[in-house]
């Protein structure tokens, strides 16, 4: 077996550092859904774990969240990172790794972009350019042999 060093360094993330951010992602919403954290706002507005990233050693964890509906999303990230230290320590509580990871909220802002490329794509102008360019295809005769 090789050793870590011969890998190539852009396959992207390994196996266990995905295992650990979906772990880390299924305990934030948990707790979260649960409303265990001790603060209003996040108690009010539920909240979602769309995705945890992890780096290779393990101990940064960059979470993107998005309050459902999209409200007070600002004030929610801010909540989150006020609770920063809390949820670390919960989060380790659960998990049996060597480091407690550090926990860094953003806003997931892939939602807006994928919405944004869909009003593009029905755009009527873009829609007139991608049925010109529609490849013709041939006419099934099938249909018409079965008889």
């Amino acid at each position: 077996m090789k050793p870590d060093k011969d890998r190539k360094r852009d396959s992207g993330p390994s196996v266990r550092v995905l295992r650990v951010g979906e772990q880390v992602r299924h305990i934030l919403s948990e707790i979260l859904a649960r409303g265990d954290v001790h603060d209003d706002l996040l108690t009010k507005h539920p909240v979602s774990i769309t995705e945890v990233r992890m780096s290779p050693d393990l101990r940064h964890a960059t979470v993107f969240v998005k309050p459902l509906l999209g409200k007070d999303e600002e004030a929610v990230i801010k909540a989150l990172r006020t609770n920063t230290a809390w949820l670390q320590k919960s989060v380790a509580e659960k998990m049996s790794m060597k480091y407690a990871a550090k926990l860094k909220f953003l806003s997931d802002e892939s939602f807006d972009e994928a919405s944004h490329i869909d009003k593009l794509l029905r755009d009527p102008k873009v829609a007139r350019d991608l049925e010109d360019r529609a490849p013709t295809r041939p006419r099934d005769d099938t249909s018409a042999r079965s008889s």
